[in-house]
């Protein structure tokens, strides 16, 4: 379970013209793994049958694990939110 994100914070901000890099990192990367582990899922109760290239949900597996890499991977997406909590408690 992940928790909530924090796009009414998100929102606000750019409303207000302040930067949310933060909160778009941590959508980016519970959006992402949340994708992955769906479809991870999937092809495990689809069994053998779903690691065929034919299959919908091999696609939507690799769909999910591009994007993991695409936009910033997963640990860059960490970084950036580790960075932004250590200069919000300087």
């Amino acid at each position: 379970s992940f928790p909530p994100l924090p796009l009414t914070c998100m929102f606000s901000s750019f409303m207000q013209g302040l930067p949310y890099s933060k909160e778009a990192a941590m959508a980016k990367l519970a959006a992402s793994e949340a994708a992955t582990f769906v479809s991870h899922q999937a092809i495990q109760v689809c069994g053998g049958m779903g690691y065929v290239s034919d299959m919908p949900v091999e696609r939507h597996y690799r769909d999910a694990r591009i994007t993991e890499i695409y936009e910033g991977t997963s640990e860059i997406q960490r970084l950036v939110i580790g960075n932004a909590v250590l200069k919000q408690f300087k």
